[in-house]
Formats: structure tokens, sequence, C-alpha cells
């Protein structure tokens, strides 16, 4: 069957508290999966803060002991992937019998990732996408993806693949996930203009696939009394606004924007319009002109230190832990 019932969640986590956050994603999965959906994408940063309106008290050439307070905050409320905290997400994934995208604060070592997570109907985590250009004040909390954390995944109801944010304002990017395939792109975000809306129709238009953009709804009330925004402390304002959409591969939109409050926006979805809108423009086929012009992506991880010991026997050459983790996500995806 081609038809598919998907669902965007626009809400917002237990700021800083991993545990309590993914309690309320297994309430919220539930919800969506009540409603039909075989597919639900949260927001960016959703476990368990997108700290919109902090500081962490940096000046440049200067930090405050304030800020790095609140740094050190934000660090433990993250979680290390895989860990008992992604078991649980996958956990929900699994009591609900859905896939499930969501974005998460990822620590590892000493550093901080945008990172987005899909679990299938088992509750396995699938794999992860990590932020590849952190936007403006955000590359002081965050480290930098690479390439190897570009997946998309071939499932049942189509092959789905995550765009954090403004990384969707990267066409190289964005011309690397349509060359793999993908058909259900994911777009969590912690943007809300309306000029959002553009983009996410031109995304769906540019790459003939359905684009399912989740953003967070989230109040001054909903932070914790000493959370320093610039926004101020009445509990009323508006820090993020949602706007959650859902649109089709001819840019229509099937559910959504919505700026009113906590959401969740359903929409059926047929694998049979990806074909119909290719009839006339296919980016990465027919439209493309490989004769004048070429991408070349690096899928290969990069990281600072390679520790000599264990090494791949098909080429004799070291691997870190992190090319290790790599490659195993590697496998699982191939094996799907």
């Amino acid at each position: 069957m081609s038809v598919s019932r998907v669902a965007v969640v626009q809400d917002c986590p237990v700021l800083f508290n991993p545990a309590a956050t993914i309690r309320k994603v297994g309430d919220l999965v539930r919800k969506a999966a009540a409603g039909g959906a075989k597919l639900v994408v949260f927001p960016e940063a959703f476990v368990s803060a997108y700290p919109k309106g902090l500081d962490f008290g940096a000046r440049i050439g200067s930090r405050t002991p304030e800020g790095r307070r609140d740094f050190q905050r934000y660090f433990e409320g993250a979680i290390e992937v895989p860990s008992k905290d992604t078991a649980a997400l996958g956990q929900h994934a699994s009591d609900a019998g859905v896939y499930l995208v969501i974005g998460v604060v990822e620590q590892d070592g000493g550093t901080l990732y945008c990172t987005v997570l899909t679990f299938d109907p088992r509750g396995t985590l699938l794999g992860k996408h990590r932020k590849l250009m952190p936007t403006a004040m955000e590359r002081l909390i965050w480290g930098f993806g690479d390439g190897s954390t570009l997946p998309v995944f071939d499932t049942p109801i189509g092959k789905i693949g995550s765009v954090i944010c403004w990384e969707n304002y990267m066409p190289l990017l964005r011309m690397a996930m349509y060359a793999k395939g993908i058909q259900i792109y994911c777009a969590p975000t912690a943007v809300d203009p309306d000029s959002w809306q553009s983009t996410m129709q031109h995304v769906a238009l540019e790459g003939r696939c359905f684009v399912l953009s989740a953003c967070q709804h989230l109040t001054r009330g909903d932070c914790p009394p000493d959370y320093a925004a610039v926004q101020g402390n009445d509990p009323s304002t508006v820090l993020m606004r949602g706007g959650s959409v859902i649109y089709s591969p001819m840019g229509e939109i099937l559910a959504g924007p919505n700026f009113d409050g906590p959401a969740v926006l359903y929409a059926d979805i047929d694998r049979g319009e990806i074909a119909r809108a290719k009839f006339d423009f296919d980016v990465v086929g027919h439209y493309a002109r490989p004769d004048v012009f070429r991408l070349q992506v690096d899928e290969t991880s990069r990281v600072p230190v390679v520790l000599a010991g264990e090494r791949d026997g098909r080429a004799g050459r070291t691997t870190s832990r992190r090319e290790e983790e790599a490659a195993r996500l590697a496998e699982t995806n191939d094996a799907i």
C-alpha cells in the first residue's frame, strides 16, 4: 500500500530534564499513533532543550561564570548515543509501532551535537544525523557533524531522511539527500518566521518529496525560573511559536502551518504522487546536467585523534571509536 499516515509533533520538552522529556515523548508518540500515524516527527533538540534566548554569558574575548554554569546544566541535560535514553526512545517507538524521528542534544566526550535520531517500529535505532553547520551562536554550544551521518533509510513507508533547521538552506546538502532517493524529507527545526514556509515548500518542489517540518511551541513559562532568556520573564512570552507543516511533492500544504500552540498534525501521503511529480522534474535525474555540474560528497568520519591498536582488517589501517560507530550504523542501514 503506497498511502501512509504521518504526523509532526509541535510541543516543547521538559527543559534540561531528559528523563521527564522522554516520558513526555512517549505520551505524544502514543497520541500520534492513536491518530493512525506510522511515522512521527519531533522538532530539533527536543531532548531536552533548544535554549532559545540564552547567551551563555559569551562575549568576544570573554565568558562569564554564570554562562559556564548555564552550559553545565545544558550539558548535563544532553544524552549519549546509544544509551539507556535512546533505548527508552526506541521502546516508545516499539510500543506505538511507529517510525520515530526526533531531535536530541547528543553528548560525545566534552562536546554537544545537534542530532536527529531515527527509530523503526521495532524500536531499533536505525541511525543518526548530526547537524553539519550550527547557525550563529549555536556554534558556541554545538560541535560540527561530518559526512559520515547523512543517512536515508529505505522503509516500507518510503525513504526517510532528515535535514536540520538552517541546513535546509545548504543547496549541496539538499542535493546529496535527493541523490539518495529521499521521499519523506524530515526537517526538525527551531525556525518559526513566516519565511520558513517558503523554504519548506521550495524543498518539496525541488526534491519532489514529502516535507515534514516540526518546530517547538515554547513559552517562557515552560522554562525554569532561572532561565535567563533575553526575552524577559513574562510567562506568557512565546519563545518559539511553532509553524509545523507538511507539504506534498507538488508543494501543496497537506497540514498546517500551525502557530496556535501545542499540536499534532497529520497527513495521508501517497508515494505514487512522487512519481507523478517527477514526470517533469527530477533534479538528480532527467533534469540534471552532470556534464556541466557535479557534486562530490565526502562521507568519511573525521576525527582529531586515531589511536593505534585495533585495525581494519580490510585495509590494515587503524580505526577510531567514532569510525567504528559510523561503520556499525552503515552496516545497519545497509541491512534495512
